[in-house]
């Protein structure tokens, strides 16, 4: 892999983007861009805090407030500068003025991979995760997304799901082929069946193969139920610190069980990373 993207909110800057996207780069040798939506439309205040004394807007106060975001956002940046720094990578920064969502998708077209936390919102608004801002970015991204948890754990195991359906081998193989470094974590390939069905891998003999391949040391797991559910137990059991990869988000020919709602399910029921990728 060549250029990941972590993209960051310069109002409420993401050390946990910040902390993955350079494990990453770092572990893979990649050149990391901090791509910082500095979108027009997007303060830190309220139009009810421009009111002055008088009942309209006070172009003192928003002189003041404009000035204190633009201060924290050139500190965001500076301070992403000096964490690439200390790491020894091979770094830039790209100041986005388009509106957050257009600018993020257009970058993505240039990335190999997009780093982000869960929670990102572009508003002044809470919102649960995986947030509006979130769901945009997953249906239209042209290239890989890491969803980021926000506080950060060194990644110490993979969990790749799989279905038997192309679009999870698809995220499985852009896996392995752009973060080869991470490769060397302990990984379990996890299958959910109906209760209707055997507790066979999907394709075993072509899986096996594949995975033979590229995680030679893979585990294996089949379990029978709802996959939402069976999945979410699984990983909350889990003592180590799992990413977890997974294929199909809002596309046209999603797999049986990795339905639409199930990247959303793991993002805001687990506090891990997540790796989406479409094909």
């Amino acid at each position: 892999m060549k250029k990941i993207i972590a993209a960051f909110d310069g109002l409420k800057f993401s050390k946990s983007t910040r902390d993955y996207a350079i494990q990453i780069a770092k572990e893979n040798n990649a050149h990391l861009v901090g791509v910082f939506l500095d979108d027009p439309f997007y303060q830190s205040y309220k139009v009810y805090d421009l009111i002055g004394e008088e009942g309209g807007i006070s172009p003192e106060k928003q002189k003041t407030f404009l000035e204190a975001d633009a201060k924290t956002r050139d500190e965001a940046v500076a301070g992403f500068e000096a964490a690439c720094r200390k790491a020894g990578l091979q770094y830039s920064v790209r100041r986005n003025k388009e509106i957050a969502t257009q600018g993020l998708l257009q970058e993505s077209i240039y990335a190999d991979m997009v780093v982000i936390c869960g929670n990102e919102t572009f508003t002044n608004r809470s919102e649960q995760t995986p947030t509006r801002f979130i769901r945009d970015i997953l249906s239209a991204v042209q290239c890989p997304v890491l969803v980021v948890p926000s506080h950060y754990k060194p990644v110490s195991k993979l969990v790749l799901l799989f279905d038997g359906e192309p679009s999870s081998v698809y995220a499985i193989k852009m896996f392995s082929y752009m973060l080869p470094a991470l490769k060397e974590h302990p990984t379990k390939v996890l299958s959910v069946k109906p209760m209707s069905q055997s507790l066979h891998l999907p394709d075993n003999k072509l899986m096996r193969e594949f995975m033979k391949r590229h995680f030679p040391k893979a585990a294996y797991k089949v379990m029978k139920g709802i996959p939402e559910t069976e999945i979410v137990n699984f990983l909350k059991d889990e003592k180590q610190s799992p990413l977890v990869v997974l294929g199909a988000y809002q596309r046209g020919m999603v797999s049986r069980w990795f339905r639409q709602s199930m990247a959303d399910v793991l993002i805001k029921e687990l506090k891990l990373p997540v790796f989406i990728a479409h094909n």
